[in-house]
């Protein structure tokens, strides 16, 4: 019981540090984790993280909308879309053999996070306000199409490749980003660890209560911390919590092995 409660807490961390500040999925800390030092199924261990990610996701959402830093309205549409070319990725990559696909969201994890350090993402919400609302209509269904089908087709990445294409293509200042990011986030990942939880069961209810309870814990702060920093910083510290989340998770993955 001892060894649960460490491991999930400290997965935990990660996982509620990286979907406060960056909007990451937590199962991209959480799976490996539970995986490589409880020996838990990982088809279950997905069901956990995306549980975990449900409230966390929740919350930091709630208090970046409390910041006015969420785009709710081209959210909804961004994340339909997303919901429904999850499926159909899902379908493509059961007719494709995918074997090291996965593993491509750990390094782009690493790069994404050299980038806000190395090239921070400065754009104002004045100069994102000036976007013509039909053109970012447009992009929002677009960019669902394509994280959706990514999402689903390679298993994982789906908040890492929101943020990436929420402040490169629809040119998103950060913390509006990550708060859409996150709002998005809280119904996928009810909805993936709805289905998880139907088809594969509950692995171990201490497990799952850890995780979330830690998640939560820690993404709370990560996004009250995120909303107070100036966006210099905020890319500084999001470009950490990434490289450190994608080298930790690649050093799982060959653990595992």
């Amino acid at each position: 019981m001892l060894l649960k409660f460490i491991v999930s807490f400290l997965a935990g961390i990660g996982a509620g540090l990286g979907t406060g500040f960056a909007g990451m999925s937590a199962a991209a800390v959480i799976t490996p984790v539970l995986v490589t030092f409880l020996d838990i199924p990982a088809y279950q261990a997905v069901g956990i993280a995306l549980a975990s990610d449900v409230l966390a996701s929740a919350v930091s959402a709630w208090t970046y909308n409390k910041n006015k830093n969420i785009d709710i309205k081209n959210g909804l549409i961004m994340m339909v879309t997303v919901l429904v070319f999850t499926f159909v990725g899902s379908y493509v990559s059961s007719l494709v053999p995918v074997t090291t696909m996965g593993n491509i969201s750990m390094f782009m994890t690493v790069f994404l996070g050299l980038r806000f350090i190395f090239k921070p993402v400065m754009t104002t919400k004045q100069s994102m306000e000036q976007a013509d609302p039909k053109s970012k209509a447009i992009k929002s269904v677009l960019c669902g199409m394509v994280i959706g089908f990514i999402c689903g087709f390679v298993g994982a990445g789906g908040g890492m490749m929101m943020l990436l294409i929420l402040t490169s293509v629809l040119g998103y200042e950060l913390k509006t980003a990550v708060g859409t990011s996150v709002f998005i986030m809280a119904f996928t990942a009810f909805t993936g660890s709805a289905s998880h939880f139907a088809i594969g069961g509950v692995a171990d209810w201490w497990v799952l209560a850890f995780c979330v309870i830690s998640t939560l814990l820690w993404a709370q702060i990560a996004a009250k911390v995120a909303n107070k920093a100036k966006p210099a910083t905020l890319n500084r510290i999001t470009g950490a919590v990434l490289v450190t989340i994608g080298v930790v998770t690649i050093c799982f993955e060959y653990l595992g092995k």
